[in-house]
């Protein structure tokens, strides 16, 4: 079922846990959940996004909020593993882009990062496509990205069904919990309030957490 804003929160699906005790949406009443969605070859990711989620964490979870780190991949899927995940959890080290982007701004200890990641990580449930690419589903994953598309002109429309053609051609794995919640890229969080309720999400947005945080709260 996938993920509406102002309805229940469908449950993660998640290939593994690599750090913290496994937990759900179904399991965490009359807590809020903030989901941090992460790519392990993301320096945004660990520039911003999981230092955001680091500092409510540690800010708010006597509030009774939990957060979860969950690693995706819709891109770089050799570097974007379970693997890479794991030594991230076990030994901070960082590959690929994350470390280049990291280690350009200083913000390395050797190939590690310079700080530790609190709060359960799991990866995402990816697993290889084997359906065709057609209309149908070409024409619904546009949708899902642009709900107004029957609006558009036909060349508009035409040029969006050639272009997301061509990415679902090239695309060789889906990520359920990228997928499901509609997420546009990475890092992005998922926030549910105490009642199971999806009730924001956002991508790259520095900043925007902590408000809508305060908001849920203050109910």
């Amino acid at each position: 079922m996938p993920a509406v804003i102002g309805e229940k929160a469908p449950n993660l699906r998640l290939s593994e846990w690599v750090q913290g005790i496994p937990t759900n949406f179904d399991q965490e009443k009359d807590h809020i959940v903030i989901v941090e969605v992460f790519q392990v070859n993301c320096p945004g990711c660990f520039l911003y996004g999981i230092p955001e989620a680091i500092s409510v964490y540690e800010k708010y979870s006597s509030e009774g909020v939990r957060v979860i780190g969950v690693a995706t991949a819709f891109e770089d899927y050799d570097k974007n593993t379970l693997g890479n995940l794991k030594m991230l959890a076990e030994t901070g080290e960082v590959v690929g882009d994350t470390k280049r982007g990291l280690g350009d701004y200083g913000k390395l200890d050797g190939d590690k990062l310079s700080y530790k990641i609190p709060f359960p990580l799991a990866m995402d449930e990816v697993t290889e496509r084997n359906e065709p690419v057609n209309e149908e589903n070409i024409l619904e994953f546009i949708r899902m990205q642009v709900p107004d598309f029957d609006t558009h002109s036909i060349e508009n429309k035409t040029q969006m069904i050639q272009k997301s053609k061509e990415y679902l051609e090239s695309k060789k794995y889906s990520a359920h919990t990228f997928e499901n919640y509609n997420l546009r890229g990475t890092p992005s969080v998922i926030l549910v309030d105490r009642r199971g309720i999806l009730r924001d999400v956002t991508f790259g947005q520095v900043g925007h957490l902590e408000s809508a945080l305060k908001s849920i709260l203050s109910e």
